[in-house]
């Protein structure tokens, strides 16, 4: 069953951030934790941070959803000397509705961020957007099944599916092989998964994978790195 035919609803997260929950499959979008710390915790500082010097940054997010990761990332690419391109997958979109019902604007500290969070939503699909000079979106409504990516794009990979128990077509060794063909030479790969057999298959794809530390209500992450 797709998500596009579940009942979707707003929660209330550890954080006080709100996040979507999928009752048919009880299965939210970010942790139930804190969503805004999560996508800090792992997409940012695992991710992001260890690219900050480089003048171009390709990000590429499997799992668009609710666009916290890409203005997170927007956010704290104010700070670095880096451009940042950013390629969102997302097959099933939410509503502009459910985007003002999570209120994640709460989250941030400017109405100029808040803003871009509104344009981040409200930008057309399958084209470039320069939503400030250091940051540009491209949403790509389709699944990643269906989906090629040029070899050796990508500095970064997100990987916010949802997880193995309720789309395990999306964990599975042919999609990794996909994704590490689409990094650089030295890219990285994060999840908020820690699960073993995860682990195992990103590395039979030739990922060097490393358990980290996971965010605040969770003991592990992964993340993957090709080989330079």
């Amino acid at each position: 069953m797709s998500s596009t035919h579940l009942t979707r609803t707003i929660i209330t997260t550890g954080d006080g951030s709100k996040t979507i929950h999928i009752p048919d499959w009880n299965e939210n979008y970010h942790s139930s934790h804190g969503a805004v710390q999560e996508a800090k915790h792992v997409f940012l500082k695992h991710g992001l941070e260890q690219k900050r010097d480089q003048e171009h940054i390709r990000i590429l997010e499997i799992g668009f959803g609710t666009g916290l990761n890409a203005i997170l990332t927007l956010e704290a690419g104010l700070n670095f000397s880096s451009k940042i391109s950013y390629d969102g997958i997302e097959a099933f979109p939410i509503s502009m509705e459910e985007m003002k019902a999570l209120a994640y604007d709460e989250f941030l500290a400017t109405n100029e961020l808040k803003a871009y969070y509104q344009q981040i939503h409200a930008t057309s699909w399958e084209e470039a957007h320069e939503i400030t000079p250091q940051f540009t979106l491209s949403k790509i409504q389709q699944e990643i099944q269906k989906l090629a990516f040029a070899p050796n794009t990508y500095e970064i990979i997100y990987f916010d599916a949802f997880g193995p128990r309720v789309q395990e077509d999306m964990w599975t060794q042919e999609i990794f092989q996909k994704l590490y063909d689409a990094l650089v030479p030295g890219g990285i790969f994060v999840t908020y998964c820690a699960k073993g057999q995860v682990k195992r298959d990103l590395k039979a794809v030739g990922f060097l994978v490393e358990a980290l530390p996971g965010p605040p209500g969770k003991r592990e992450m992964t993340r993957g790195r090709k080989d330079e």
